[in-house]
C-alpha cells in the first residue's frame, strides 16, 4: 500500500437502473401478493449495496434480514422458514433480505428454495436473495428469477469516482483508474484507496501495477480460496493463458499441455473443474473476469514465471508466434528493458500474415514499450498499442495508453499520431468539440514530416465540427491545405500480408486510422456561402434556392449526414477509419509506407465537392463509381463508402445492399469497431425506404454492440434511430425512453445531428397521437430561424412535419420561410421523398380549390419514389381533408389506402388515425374493432371499465398493482383503438358495449 487517500462514503448507486426497476418492481407488487429475485454478480459488483437500497428504501413495513449461524444453517425446513416470517411480518408486508446466500449450506439453501416458492402462504413477503457470481449458481437457486450485476458503464463509473474524490482527479489518473477498475466499483475505490492525493492529483508517478496483488484479493475476498494445489496449478495456467488469449476463454488443451509442462510427473486433468472454472466444449473460462485477475496477481512469482514460461513453450512448437512471444516476456523476471524481445514483439505485431485480433496485437504493441529503452520507440509503440485498442472497440484501454506515450519524450511526429488517436477516441466517445481540437493538433503537428497523415486528421476534424453542428468550422477545416495527391496516401502504418498485393488504399499493407471523412475531403473543397442555383427542379413552378448557407448534400446520409458518423466508418483509403487488417508499425521505429490515392476516394471526393457546390448532375457520376465499385470489393471499408455513397444519390436499395454486406464483412474480419457502424447504416436506410421494423432491429443490435465496443457517441444515433422508429408504432413509453437517452450523451458530448433526430422523433410522435400543437412547438425550435435551430443538415428533413402540425394547429403563417427553403432543398434532388413532401404541405396550406390537386400530385410522386410511410402519410391527409369536404366515398378508399400503408410498415399510431376516420364514415376497418371492445387486449379492457367506473390513474393502478405510468400507456392506446378523445366517450361505449352484450344475452335465453 502506497497511500493515504481517505474515501468520501458514496451517498447512491450509481447505474443499475435496470436492477433497481427489477427490486423496485418487487416492492411495489407487496401490495397486492409476494415475490421473490436473486441478485448475482462477481466480486465488488454492489449485491450488497443494492439489497441495503432496498432494505432503505421499503417504508410499508419491516425489513427482516437473514444470515447463516455459526454452522452456515439457517431453520432447518421450509416450514420453519415461513413460520419465522409469518412471525415477523404481522399484519404488514415484509421484506426480507439474504446476503450470500450462496455461503448458507445445502439444507439451509433447499429450505430457501422451497420457503420461496411458498412465500403466499406467510403473507406478503418480498424475498430478496444475493448469491455470488464468481461462480455456478447452486441448483437450489437455479429455478429462481435472477437479475444480474454487470459492470458499471464508464459514465457512471466516472460519476462514482467524482462522488468520492469530489472531482479532482487528474484526468490522465482518472482513464488510467477507470481502466483499471473495469467498471468495478467497489475495485475502483480500492485503487482511490491505494493512492495518495498527490498521484490522484498526477503530481507524483502512479504506483505499477496500479491494482497490485493486495488491491484485488482485498476485492475479491474469500473466492480467491483453492483447495488444493493441483487446483491452484490449473487456475493460474488458464488465469495466465487468458492474458494472451483472443477472449475471456483459452482451449483446454493448450492448459493441459502447459501444465505437464510445469510438472512433467503430473497427469493434469480438467475434470472435475474447479467452481469458479466453467467449461464449454473444449474451452475453460473463468466465472468472473475480476478473480482471474486476482488468481495471477497473487500467484507466487516464480509460479506465475513458470506457468508463462511453460505457455510459451507450448505455443511455439503449435507455430504461434505473437502470444509465445507475450508468454516469453512475462517469464521474464524483473522490470528491465529488453531491447532484443521487445524488437520481436513488435515486427510479429506489425506481421499481417500473424492471425491474431487488434486486442492482441495491442497488446504486443503494450508490452514491446515496456520493454523498451528508447523514449520516442517506446512512444510510438504506446501509441501503436492505443491504435489497436481503438480497432478492437477498446477506447477505455486506448486513452491510458496514450497517456502513457505523452509521458514519453518524442519528436512532433509520434506526438502528432497520438493526439490523432486521442481525438479519434473522443469523437466516438467524448466531446466533439475536444475532438475537433485534438485532431486540428494533430494535423499541425503531422503536417511537417507527415503530410498524408495530417490531412486525414484534418479530415477527421471536418467530421468532429460536423458531429457538432458547427458549420463554419466544418468548412473552415474543409478547407485547410491542398487536397492530397498521388504520392501523399492517407496516413499510412505498415506492413501487411505480403500475399496481400495491394490494401485499399492500392498499397501493400498501409493503415489510415483516420483516413478521409466521407464526404468532406479536407484540401480544395471550397467553402460555399451561397449554393448555385440547383440544377434539377422538382417542380420548376416551386424551385427556390437555399437562402441561407448550406450543404444540401448532406442532409440525407446516416451518422454525420453525408459522412458516417462513426470515426471508424470510413475506409484504408480515407475517412475516419483504422484498418482491419494486421497493419501497424514494424520494427523498433515503425516502417512507413506511402503510395497512391485510389480511385474510389478520388471519386468520393470528387462527388462530395459537387454536392457541397450545389451541382448533384456532376455529383452523380462520381459518387455512383464508388456504388458501382463495391459490387466487387468485399472489404467493409469500400462497402461502408459505398452505402453512404447511395444514400447521398437517394438510391436506398443500393445502400441497404452495401450496408448489409458491410455488416457481414465487419463480422467476418472481427472488427468490432465497425460494426456499430454498419448497422447504422442499414438502419437509416430502411428509415429512408419507409421500414420502420426492419430499422429498429437494426438499431436495436447497433446499440448493443456501441455500447459493448465504447461507442457512446454511436449509441446516441442508434438511440435516435429506435426513436424516430418508435414515434409511428405508438410506443409513447419507449419514444420518451430512446430520446431522453439519446439526448444524454448528445447534450453531455455536443453531438446535435443527434439531439436534432431525437427531438424530432419526440414531436411527430406528438403529431402521431393527435397533439399537432405540442409538436409544432417542439418542431418550430428546430427548423425555424434562430440560434436554436436543429443541425444545418437535418433541419429540413423535420420540415414536412413541421408544416402538417402548424396547418393543423391552425399556424399556417410559421410555415412560410421555412418552405421556401425546403422547397429548394426538393429542387436539389438528392432526396427522392422531398418532392412529394413539398406538394403535401402545399396541399396543406392551399385553398380548397387547389389542395385537391395537390395532393393527387404528392400521391403521383410517391409512386415515383417508394416508401410505404409517406405516401400513406399523405393518403391520410387527403382522405381527412375529403371527408371534411364530404366526399364519403372517395375519402374511405384514400383513408383504406393509407391504413393499409401503415400496416404495412408498422406505423400503429398512425393506423390508429386511419382507423378513427374510417369509423366516422361508417366504415369497419379490418382488426380495428369498430368501435367496440373486441380490439382491447384483456389489460386494456380491465383498464378501461376502471375508468368508465370513474377512477383515476392512480386509483387504477393502485387496484391492478401496476405503476400509473403503465395505465396512462395503456390508456392512451384504448383511446386510440376506440377512437375515442375522453373519459366521457369511453364511459358511454363501454355503457353501449355492457348493455348491447346484455340485450344479446337476454335474447339468446328468450
Amino acid at each position: 500500500m502506497t497511500g493515504e487517500t481517505t474515501v468520501r462514503t458514496a451517498v447512491r448507486i450509481h447505474g443499475r437502473s435496470a436492477q433497481r426497476e427489477a427490486v423496485r418492481a418487487l416492492l411495489d407488487g407487496l401490495r397486492a401478493r409476494s415475490g421473490h429475485l436473486v441478485v448475482t454478480g462477481e466480486p465488488g459488483l454492489g449485491r450488497t449495496a443494492l439489497l441495503q437500497w432496498a432494505a432503505d428504501s421499503f417504508r410499508a413495513g419491516p425489513v427482516l434480514r437473514l444470515g447463516p449461524g455459526e454452522d452456515r444453517g439457517a431453520p432447518a425446513t421450509a416450514g420453519e422458514l415461513l413460520t419465522t416470517l409469518r412471525k415477523a411480518a404481522g399484519e404488514a408486508p415484509l421484506v426480507v433480505c439474504v446476503d450470500d446466500a450462496h455461503l448458507w449450506d445445502a439444507p439451509a439453501r433447499s429450505a430457501l428454495s422451497h420457503a420461496a416458492e411458498r412465500l403466499h402462504t406467510a403473507g406478503r413477503v418480498a424475498l430478496l436473495l444475493s448469491v455470488a457470481g464468481h461462480r455456478a449458481v447452486d441448483p437450489e437457486f437455479a429455478r429462481l428469477p435472477v437479475v444480474r450485476l454487470d459492470p458499471l458503464a464508464p459514465s457512471h463509473a466516472d460519476a462514482l469516482l467524482d462522488e468520492v474524490t469530489d472531482g479532482s482527479t487528474d484526468p490522465a489518473v482518472r482513464e488510467h483508474l477507470l481502466a483499471e477498475a473495469e467498471g468495478n466499483p467497489a475495485l475502483l475505490l480500492a485503487l482511490v484507496r491505494r493512492l495518495t492525493p498527490a498521484e490522484l492529483r498526477g503530481l507524483r508517478p502512479l504506483p505499477r501495477p496500479t491494482a497490485d496483488a493486495g488491491t484485488l484479493a482485498a476485492v475479491v475476498g474469500s473466492a480467491l480460496t483453492c483447495p488444493s494445489a493441483d487446483a491452484r496449478d490449473l487456475l493460474l495456467t488458464v488465469a495466465a493463458a487468458v492474458r494472451a488469449a483472443d477472449g475471456p476463454d483459452v482451449d483446454t488443451r493448450l492448459v493441459l499441455d502447459a501444465l505437464r509442462h510445469l510438472d512433467p510427473a503430473s497427469a493434469p486433468t480438467a475434470n472435475p473443474l474447479p467452481d469458479v472454472l466453467a467449461g464449454a466444449g473444449d474451452r475453460l473460462r473463468f466465472h468472473s473476469p475480476l478473480l482471474c485477475r486476482a488468481v495471477h496477481a497473487t500467484a507466487a512469482p516464480d509460479r506465475r514465471r513458470a506457468a508463462h514460461r511453460a505457455l510459451a513453450d507450448v505455443l511455439e512448437a503449435d507455430g504461434q508466434p505473437l502470444p509465445a512471444l507475450l508468454h516469453r516476456s512475462w517469464s521474464l523476471s524483473g522490470p528491465a528493458p529488453v531491447a532484443r524481445l521487445a524488437d520481436r514483439l513488435a515486427a510479429v505485431a506489425a506481421d499481417g500474415t500473424t492471425p491474431a485480433s487488434h486486442g492482441l496485437r495491442g497488446t504486443a504493441y503494450a508490452r514491446a514499450a515496456e520493454l523498451t529503452a528508447d523514449a520516442p520507440v517506446r512512444a510510438e509503440r504506446y501509441t501503436a498499442a492505443a491504435e489497436q485498442a481503438l480497432l478492437a472497440g477498446r477506447p477505455d484501454r486506448a486513452r491510458p495508453l496514450l497517456a502513457a506515450a505523452r509521458d514519453c519524450a518524442a519528436p512532433a511526429v509520434v506526438r502528432g499520431r497520438a493526439e490523432r488517436v486521442r481525438g479519434l477516441a473522443e469523437l466516438r466517445d467524448g466531446p466533439v468539440g475536444d475532438a475537433h481540437q485534438s485532431l486540428l493538433l494533430a494535423a499541425s503537428l503531422l503536417a511537417e514530416d507527415a503530410p498524408a497523415e495530417a490531412a486525414s486528421a484534418a479530415l477527421a476534424a471536418a467530421d468532429a465540427a460536423w458531429a457538432a453542428g458547427d458549420l463554419s468550422s466544418c468548412l473552415a477545416t474543409l478547407s485547410l491545405g491542398p487536397a492530397p495527391g498521388p504520392r501523399d496516401a492517407a496516413g499510412m502504418l505498415g506492413p501487411a500480408a505480403p500475399d496481400a498485393a495491394t490494401g485499399a488504399d492500392g498499397l501493400p499493407g498501409t493503415v489510415d486510422l483516420a483516413g478521409a471523412v466521407d464526404g468532406a475531403g479536407p484540401g480544395g473543397v471550397p467553402a460555399p456561402t451561397d449554393p448555385p442555383e440547383p440544377r434539377h427542379a422538382a417542380d420548376p413552378r416551386q424551385a427556390v434556392a437555399p437562402r441561407h448557407a448550406t450543404v444540401p448534400g448532406h442532409a440525407t446520409a446516416p451518422g454525420h449526414a453525408a459522412v458516417p458518423s462513426a470515426v471508424l466508418a470510413g475506409g484504408r483509403t480515407g475517412g475516419a477509419t483504422p484498418r482491419t487488417d494486421a497493419g501497424a508499425r514494424g520494427g523498433p521505429g515503425g516502417t512507413r509506407v506511402c503510395g497512391a490515392v485510389p480511385d474510389p476516394v478520388r471519386d468520393h471526393r470528387v462527388g462530395m465537392r459537387a454536392l457541397l457546390e450545389g451541382r448533384l448532375d456532376r455529383a452523380a457520376p462520381s459518387l455512383g463509381q464508388v456504388v458501382e465499385r463495391a459490387r466487387t470489393d468485399d472489404r467493409p471499408e469500400t462497402l461502408l463508402r459505398a452505402a453512404s455513397a447511395a444514400l447521398l444519390l437517394g438510391n436506398v436499395d443500393a445502400a441497404r445492399r452495401a450496408g448489409a454486406r458491410a455488416l457481414a464483412a465487419t463480422r467476418q474480419s472481427g472488427s468490432e469497431a465497425l460494426v456499430p457502424q454498419a448497422l447504422e447504416y442499414l438502419a437509416y436506410a430502411e428509415l429512408r425506404a419507409g421500414r420502420h421494423p426492419q430499422a429498429r432491429a437494426h438499431a436495436e443490435e447497433g446499440l448493443r454492440t456501441a455500447l459493448r465496443a465504447g461507442q457512446r457517441n454511436t449509441a446516441a444515433h442508434h438511440q435516435a434511430v429506435l426513436a424516430l422508429a418508435a414515434s409511428i408504432e405508438d410506443e409513447p413509453a419507449a419514444v420518451a425512453r430512446h430520446v431522453t437517452a439519446a439526448l444524454a450523451t448528445a447534450r453531455r458530448h455536443g453531438l446535435a445531428q443527434a439531439a436534432t433526430l431525437a427531438e424530432w422523433a419526440a414531436a411527430r410522435a406528438d403529431l402521431g397521437r393527435g397533439r399537432p400543437q405540442d409538436a409544432a412547438d417542439r418542431l418550430g425550435l428546430l427548423v425555424l430561424p434562430g440560434p436554436g435551430r436543429g443541425h444545418f443538415a437535418v433541419w429540413r428533413l423535420a420540415v414536412p412535419c413541421f408544416v402538417e402540425a402548424a396547418a393543423l394547429a391552425g399556424r399556417p403563417e410559421d410555415t412560410h420561410e421555412v418552405l421556401t427553403d425546403f422547397a429548394g432543398w426538393a429542387a436539389f434532388g438528392a432526396d427522392p421523398q422531398a418532392a412529394a413532401q413539398l406538394a403535401r404541405c402545399h396541399a396543406l396550406l392551399a385553398p380548397p380549390d387547389r389542395a385537391d390537386d395537390l395532393y393527387r400530385r404528392a400521391l403521383a410522386r410517391h409512386d415515383e419514389a417508394g416508401g410505404d410511410f409517406e405516401r400513406a402519410r399523405t393518403a391520410l391527409l387527403y382522405g381527412k381533408w375529403l371527408r371534411r369536404r364530404r366526399r364519403p366515398r372517395e375519402a374511405r378508399g384514400r383513408l383504406g389506402t393509407a391504413l393499409a400503408g401503415f400496416d404495412r410498415c408498422g406505423a400503429g399510431v398512425w393506423a390508429a388515425q386511419a382507423r378513427a376516420e374510417l369509423r366516422a364514415l361508417g366504415a369497419a376497418p379490418q382488426g380495428g374493432g369498430a368501435g367496440t371492445l373486441t380490439g382491447l387486449t384483456p389489460q386494456q379492457l380491465r383498464i378501461a371499465r376502471h375508468v368508465a367506473e370513474g377512477a383515476t390513474n392512480r386509483e387504477v393502478a393502485l387496484t391492478l398493482a401496476v405503476s400509473t405510468r403503465t395505465v396512462d400507456y395503456h390508456l392512451r392506446k384504448v383511446f386510440a383503438v376506440l377512437g375515442v378523445r375522453s373519459r366521457l366517450e369511453l364511459a358511454r361505449m363501454v355503457e353501449h358495449a355492457d348493455r348491447t352484450r346484455g340485450d344479446r344475452r337476454a335474447g339468446d335465453r328468450m
